[in-house]
């Protein structure tokens, strides 16, 4: 058992911080499912219901983004609903990267740095998730194959 205990340490601690950093990525459409959902129960629907109406809140604000990022005719508007849903990804991401780094360092200015580098691997990740930039094309005519 002491053999499998450093394994099964390491292998939660990366489910917690995969968790962590897939829910600041699509931050926007979590906190308006959560803010749905609290709402409901808070109206009276239980917990089921809540659940339901959280759920679904997450769904249509991620659904909608996609939709007005995708009919979106100017470019400029495009940036402006990426960028409305990559801030609250960045603020996500520097919030969950400050809290490990707090635990794991006693330096301010080496957790603010490590917090920003967090933040920055978050909004890259969000802009590229949210826009689903396809892989670039090969160049050139022929791709030579063996």
């Amino acid at each position: 058992m002491v053999i499998f205990a450093p394994f099964l340490i390491v292998t939660g601690i990366g489910f917690f911080c995969w968790l962590i950093f897939t829910l600041a990525v699509f931050a926007l459409p979590f906190a308006g499912g959560l803010y749905a959902g609290l709402w409901a129960f808070h109206t009276g629907a239980g917990v089921i219901g809540a659940l339901i109406v959280g759920v679904m809140a997450g769904i249509a604000t991620f659904t909608l983004g996609q939709i007005a990022l995708a009919c979106a005719p100017w470019i400029w508007l495009r940036g402006l609903i990426v960028l409305l849903y990559t801030v609250p990804a960045v603020i996500a991401g520097y919030s969950a990267t400050h809290g490990l780094a707090q635990m794991m360092m006693p330096s301010a200015i080496w957790q603010s740095f490590f917090s920003v580098i967090g933040a920055i691997a978050v909004g890259i990740t969000a802009v590229v998730r949210f826009t689903g930039m396809p892989p670039p094309e090969p160049t050139g005519g022929s791709i030579a194959r063996v």
